[in-house]
């Protein structure tokens, strides 16, 4: 290990210990959030460095990528049920997208301890560039607050693989190739969020197409529902739907791509998504 990245390893273990001080002075354990991710396992590596008392709590989302539980239980790590899964979610509020995340919400960003450690860093995002300190207070809802300690804020991706080979820290497989070789710039989340890129999002999809059908019938469920959505004007069915938020940027650009045309008829969308990703719908 280098002697830049042992000072931050010394650095972050101590705002880990200071976490766990002021967790402690409050009668609770520190909490580790841990995601599944290489990130996390790093986090959970320094908190056992650090000799603090602390609850690794992973936060089931229901559709993080397959293997995902059984590397957080190798871990040790607590698993936390949703009061929702994805589909009802789906099925009680429809298809999510930039600007509706309602399910990180439900299914991610909620309290659990008063005094949390997460892997955030900032080389990850011009988002996540901003914070200036490693420490923040997160407010949830209902006058919920949780302090937020962020000891990998100044971690870069070599950094954090640099540590990894050095504890011998065995990762989600999906970190390694079919060589076995770990890279480090690949990223886990849920399948299909609309936050990632729209290539990103087909391939997830290409590579777990039972995940397209979840998205269809669960939409389904919502239209089926809600029989005076707004989407009726414009859609048909859930599978427009699904077709129009995964390859459209607007209404306007679905009615380019599927849409009827002087010379051919409208794309029929369930044919279309059973055709790209070989299923049925």
């Amino acid at each position: 290990m280098t002697e830049e990245l042992q000072k931050k390893v010394d650095r972050a273990i101590r705002l880990i210990q200071a976490g766990a001080r002021a967790a402690e002075r409050h009668g609770q354990p520190l909490e580790i959030c841990y995601s599944g991710g290489k990130d996390s396992d790093v986090i959970l590596e320094l908190a056992k460095m650090s000799g603090v008392n602390y609850r690794a709590i992973y936060k089931n989302t229901t559709i993080d990528p397959p293997g995902t539980i059984k590397h957080v239980r190798e871990k040790g790590v607590e698993v936390m049920q949703p009061k929702m899964t994805f589909r009802q979610l789906l099925a009680k509020k429809g298809l999510p997208g930039r600007n509706r995340r309602f399910c990180c919400e439900h299914l991610k960003e909620y309290k659990i301890l008063d005094y949390a450690v997460i892997g955030v860093r900032r080389d990850e995002s011009d988002t996540r560039a901003k914070y200036e300190e490693p420490t923040v207070c997160m407010e949830y809802k209902k006058d919920e607050s949780a302090e937020l300690y962020m000891p990998l804020l100044d971690f870069t991706a070599q950094d954090i693989e640099a540590f990894i080979m050095e504890r011998g820290i065995r990762c989600h497989p999906l970190y390694y190739d079919e060589k076995g070789r770990f890279h480090v710039e690949r990223r886990l989340g849920c399948i299909g969020c609309p936050l990632a890129y729209r290539k990103h999002r087909i391939q997830e999809f290409k590579q777990t197409p039972g995940m397209v059908r979840l998205y269809v019938h669960a939409a389904q469920q919502f239209l089926d529902s809600h029989p005076q959505s707004k989407m009726f004007a414009y859609l048909k069915d859930a599978s427009d739907w699904f077709a129009m938020s995964l390859y459209c940027d607007s209404i306007a650009d679905f009615k380019r791509k599927f849409g009827a045309t002087l010379l051919t008829p409208p794309i029929d969308c369930k044919k279309f998504l059973e055709d790209e990703f070989g299923i049925k719908l």
